[in-house]
């Protein structure tokens, strides 16, 4: 593919040929104290309204659409933060006429570093609910229907069930939003923006393969992204995963050839010192570095942002970086570092320049073994914040955690802090902090995080109304939250990926890995969609500590059971060797206390 960008720099636009636009009828229609209508279409969606109406006069209705009701169940006309609420006045003529409603257009999600909609579509936003007031005496309102737009979406690609009908909210939820938040084509990170994030990005993009067999829209958003950067310094380094994740999904080297020297300046390769740690407050960014990185037009670039927001924007507090010692060498930005390191020396491999993978092996290890010699705390069996620093947080400990960077033998101390915790970060940090649980070998721990009812968790956005994920936990967490955000949605990816198990054990899904990690759940049904096919993997205890495992997989795959073996198992050290599996059904009893096939 070319490395030429598909969007004007100047005036960015989403392409009108990737979205559709869907016909929503109301789930319930009302009448109002009144006179008026109340419609409730079941879910939010970006979109607008058309109506017919039949009016024996020029008249004027008002109309009014959002996404949160209030307490007397009607629209509510001020929800807090960016919780989206518009009244629009829409004029009559006589006779039968079908209209659309126009969308004034937002100051900030329409301006220039927005990802705008196209001239042949409409202006979109997101609602639930209509209102639509009509003088009955004047007019009748004939037929209404919410007009979403939407990239195209299977929506029987994917699915996930289980015993806990907690869980199956949030897989709903997730999955949904991550269909809604489709609108522009690319990934933006919600109304109050509309702008593509990296981080938000390789999330979203995570989440997408997990709930459909799609991978273009990831492909134009790592595109747009390489000519409009934005500013943390964690967020460059999530261009490397981003180009990772696509070739392991897809099998496709094209995007890595292309883009090999971006990829190599975004690892941050010029901010690093002797021991190979980076930092980016010790005069090493330089205009020319900038330049490079295509920030150089950009307000305060390389900043951390290790969590957001970094306190309260309501009540004061620590926010969400679990107060994180600001250190100028950070084991965070320094973990994500070494994670681009490891994953540019099989790049380089793969593209078959030998002296590259080299040198990225040796900076690897020499990253990793500095980050856990100035960052990792041996009396107390964790990682400080950083050089310097005797903070330990959540986050120093659970992204090294999930990137594979914890010394080996010390990774029960890591868990057992990583767990006392909480959900001690933000919806951002949650992606990290249940790969932790997982790759630590404490399924159970991430699946009580998930079914949380309290409110840091995602129960807690569906007990505030929302049918798409927040962009934080609660409105006391972040005052100026939307309720549009698909970095909020990590399930639809953890789920997948880690619950039921399925993950490419070879570029493109040539061998499938599939490794489940149901923890007490009794029974679970997963559908994972991959370029071949979907994988299914059923499980089901039946007696005696038993449980019956049934796959379905369109390629070769490789099984792997210690994920089944019971709470407090050193899986480490019991790990346990592949199952070969060819394609087709297969069906197995597994003994639960040793979690080996019968």
């Amino acid at each position: 593919m070319s490395s030429v960008n598909i969007f004007d720099p100047a005036k960015t636009r989403a392409k009108a040929d990737v979205l559709e636009v869907h016909e929503i009828e109301p789930i319930a229609v009302r009448r109002t104290e009144t006179g008026g209508w109340f419609m409730d279409f079941g879910r939010a969606a970006f979109g607008t309204l058309r109506l017919t109406v039949t009016s024996d006069r020029s008249a004027t209705t008002t109309v009014r659409l959002g996404e949160k009701l209030a307490d007397d169940g009607r629209i509510d006309r001020h929800p807090p933060g960016t919780v989206r609420y518009r009244e629009i006045l829409l004029e009559l003529e006589s006779g039968t006429r079908t209209m659309l409603v126009v969308i004034p257009p937002d100051e900030r999600n329409t301006g220039p570093g927005a990802v705008r909609m196209p001239d042949s579509l409409f202006e979109v936003m997101p609602f639930r609910y209509a209102e639509v007031e009509i003088n009955a005496a004047v007019a009748t309102l004939d037929r209404l229907c919410q007009l979403a737009v939407l990239h195209p979406f299977d929506d029987e690609a994917a699915a996930f069930t289980c015993d806990d009908d907690r869980l199956n909210r949030v897989w709903e939820l997730c999955k949904y939003s991550i269909k809604a938040t489709s609108f522009c084509g690319i990934y933006v990170d919600g109304d109050r923006e509309r702008i593509p994030y990296e981080a938000d990005a390789y999330i979203n993009q995570l989440c997408h393969y997990g709930v459909d067999a799609e991978y273009e829209m990831a492909r134009r958003t790592f595109e747009h992204l390489l000519s409009h950067p934005t500013w943390p310094t964690e967020w460059v380094l999530h261009f490397v995963p981003m180009a990772w994740a696509d070739y392991q999904y897809t099998g496709r080297k094209d995007l890595l050839k292309t883009c090999y020297p971006q990829l190599q300046r975004k690892a941050l390769l010029a901010l690093a010192r002797e021991d190979g740690l980076i930092s980016t407050e010790t005069g090493r960014v330089t205009p020319e570095l900038l330049r490079e990185l295509r920030m150089d037009a950009l307000k305060n670039p390389l900043r951390e942002l290790v969590d957001w927001p970094p306190g309260s924007f309501t009540d004061g507090g620590t926010g969400e970086r679990d107060n994180y010692d600001m250190v100028p060498v950070k084991t965070v930005v320094n973990a994500f570092h070494a994670w681009n390191l490891d994953l540019l020396g099989q790049i380089a491999d793969l593209l078959g320049k030998a002296e590259d993978a080299a040198a990225y092996r040796e900076r690897h290890a020499r990253v990793a073994a500095s980050l856990r010699q100035v960052c990792f705390d041996e009396r107390r069996g964790v990682f400080v914040d950083g050089e310097g620093s005797a903070h330990a947080s959540l986050h120093a400990n659970m992204i090294p955690a999930a990137l594979g960077l914890v010394p080996r033998g010390r990774e029960e101390s890591v868990l057992a802090f990583i767990t006392s915790r909480g959900m001690a970060c933000s919806v951002y940090g949650a992606q990290y902090l249940l790969e932790s649980c997982y790759r630590l070998g404490d399924p159970g721990h991430a699946l009580k995080l998930m079914t949380a009812e309290h409110d840091r968790g995602w129960l807690n956005m569906l007990r505030v109304g929302s049918t798409v994920t927040l962009e934080a936990w609660d409105h006391k967490y972040k005052n100026n939250l939307d309720w549009n955000h698909a970095w909020g949605a990590a399930p639809a990816n953890i789920l997948p990926r880690f619950v039921a198990g399925v993950s490419p054990a070879s570029p493109g899904f040539a061998e499938i890995l599939i490794a489940p990690q149901p923890a007490g759940l009794k029974r679970m049904d997963a559908k994972v969609p991959t370029p071949r096919g979907p994988v299914t993997v059923q499980i089901e205890s039946v007696r005696n500590g038993e449980r019956l495992l049934r796959l379905q997989t369109p390629a070769p795959a490789r099984l792997q059971l210690d994920g089944l073996l019971p709470p407090g198992t050193n899986r480490n050290a019991e790990r346990m060797a592949f199952h070969p599996l060819p394609a087709g059904r297969h069906e197995f009893t597994i003994d639960n206390r040793k979690g080996r096939i019968k």
